[in-house]
C-alpha cells in the first residue's frame, strides 16, 4: 500500500506504539516523530494523545511544532487525523485548563455534566455506538450502525457548525464523536483499539 509517509506526532501524550502498530500492520510507511522537520515531510498526519488538553498544547509549544502543524494542515492540506485528545486539540478552546487549542476547526471542547448523564458515571469509557453525519473524506466509509468503538473520555467536543460533525454518538447526551473541514478529520474514539471497524477507519485514512 503506498500512501507516503504518515507521521504519528508525539508530543509526549499518551502511549503510541498500538497507533503504529495498527497503521504498520496495514503496510503503510509510519514513523513517530517530534521533530517539525519530519513533520514537514510528511504525507499524512496523525495526532493521537490521552490527557490534559492544556498539557497536551503546551507541549506543541514547547516542541515548537506548532507552526509545521499549522503549515501542513491549513496550507499544505494533508490529510490529518486526531483521535481523543488528538481531535480535542484541534478546536478553538477547551474548558479542560481554558486553554486555546490549535483552532483548525470551529468546535468546543465541552466537560460531560454529570447531573445531565442520568447516572452515567464520567469518564464515559468502553464500546459505543457511531452515527455518521458528514464524511466527505469517506473516512467511515464501510461502517455499519451496530459497529461498536471503544471510548474513554471525560470531555467532549461541540461543533459550531454541522457541516464540521463526521459522526455523534450519544452517552447520556448526544455529543459529536468525530469532526471533519476538509483535510482534516478528528475521532474521540480509538479506532487503533476498536478491533476490526477500527481498522477499516485507519485503512481509510492511509488511502486519501
Amino acid at each position: 500500500m503506498n500512501s507516503g509517509r504518515i507521521v504519528i506526532v508525539d508530543y509526549g501524550m499518551g502511549n503510541l506504539h498500538s497507533v503504529i502498530y495498527k497503521i504498520a500492520k496495514l503496510h503503510a510507511d509510519v514513523v513517530i516523530s517530534s521533530s517539525s522537520e519530519e513533520i514537514r515531510s510528511a504525507s499524512k498526519i496523525i495526532l493521537p494523545g490521552v490527557g490534559h488538553f492544556a498539557a497536551g498544547m503546551k507541549r506543541i509549544y514547547e516542541l515548537d511544532i506548532k507552526k509545521s502543524l499549522d503549515y501542513k494542515a491549513l496550507e499544505e492540506k494533508v490529510p490529518v487525523l486526531g483521535i481523543c485528545l488528538g481531535m480535542q486539540l484541534m478546536t478553538d478552546h477547551s474548558e479542560e485548563g481554558n486553554v486555546e487549542g490549535l483552532g483548525w476547526i470551529p468546535a468546543m471542547t465541552k466537560r460531560f455534566e454529570k447531573e445531565k448523564l442520568n447516572g452515567l458515571k464520567i469518564p464515559h469509557m468502553g464500546w459505543n455506538t457511531i452515527k455518521k453525519e458528514n464524511d466527505p473524506l469517506n473516512i467511515l466509509d464501510g461502517m455499519e450502525p451496530d459497529d461498536m468503538f471503544y471510548f474513554v473520555h471525560s470531555f467532549f467536543v461541540e461543533c459550531k457548525k454541522s457541516e464540521n460533525v463526521l459522526c455523534s454518538s450519544t452517552y447520556g447526551i448526544n455529543f459529536h464523536s468525530g469532526i471533519v473541514r476538509e483535510n482534516i478529520s478528528g475521532l474521540q474514539f480509538h479506532p487503533e483499539k476498536s478491533h476490526d471497524s477500527g481498522t477499516v477507519i485507519l485503512k481509510n485514512f492511509i488511502n486519501l
